[in-house]
């Protein structure tokens, strides 16, 4: 017996691979739109990322607020000669609120100030850290309440803007 040899059409083989090319070539096509879907996403939340957070820096970015008070010249206590002290000095407060609040109490403020300072010896704040140390002294008393049932004020730093002590 023979065999009968069935001819092979070369158009039906064609078609065969031309048919994986084309599935190969859409599936290249949907990866890369999908890369470039999901870097574009990407890059639009970074942006918005970015944007949020300059808000934020422009909002936490105000102005700060200071109180400056007026000039204290006080007598140190003796060690082992009498010194002077005098000093001027600035507070930074939390906003607007808490400096006029400052304001209106600030014989109250005055006070606690001189009894702080005439309490201290030359030697105890000549130092940097002696300054240091009487810069925390002072926003602990700056911001206990003027009143029982009151908040205490908000201080967020003290600045001396002349330290003479003679």
């Amino acid at each position: 017996m023979a065999q009968d040899p069935t001819p092979v059409d070369a158009e039906e083989v064609v078609p065969a691979k031309s048919s994986k090319k084309i599935i190969i070539i859409i599936v290249a096509a949907i990866l890369l739109l999908a890369g470039i879907g999901g870097g574009a996403w990407f890059f639009m939340q970074h942006k918005a990322t970015d944007t949020k957070k300059e808000e934020k820096t422009a909002e936490k970015a105000v102005a700060p607020v200071f109180v400056t008070l007026d000039a204290f010249t006080v007598n140190l206590q003796p060690d082992p000669e009498e010194k002077f002290l005098q000093m001027e000095v600035s507070l930074q407060v939390a906003n607007p609120e808490q400096a006029e609040l400052l304001k209106s109490q600030m014989p109250a403020v005055r006070n606690r100030l001189l009894m702080l300072l005439t309490s201290k010896l030359a030697s105890d704040i000549s130092t940097s850290e002696g300054k240091q140390k009487l810069s925390d002294e002072i926003v602990t008393e700056v911001k206990k309440p003027f009143s029982k049932d009151a908040k205490p004020q908000e201080i967020l730093g003290v600045f001396f803007t002349s330290f003479v002590i003679q």
